[in-house]
């Protein structure tokens, strides 16, 4: 009997799953959400000193620094 709850108790330790943050890491969400050869960032909205220059996806904005922003030509 004795051997049965010990058992019964080191199953119910080993079933427990301790709650963990859903989602990839910063690291990774960063290397994949970047754009524009690597120097913009997809986000919902730019920052104050970005400007978007493409889409990433039906929903994101391609924030990229002016500077590294092609020079417009033709004006």
């Amino acid at each position: 009997m004795r051997t049965l709850i010990l058992v019964l108790v080191v199953l119910v330790l080993l079933s427990y799953v301790p709650p963990v943050r859903s989602g990839v890491n910063a690291y990774i969400r960063g290397l994949f959400s970047t754009c524009w050869r690597g120097k913009g960032f997809c986000r919902k909205t730019c920052r104050k000193k970005e400007e978007y220059h493409i889409f990433c996806e039906s929903q994101f904005l391609c924030c990229v620094n002016p500077k590294f922003l092609p020079a417009i030509v033709g004006k």
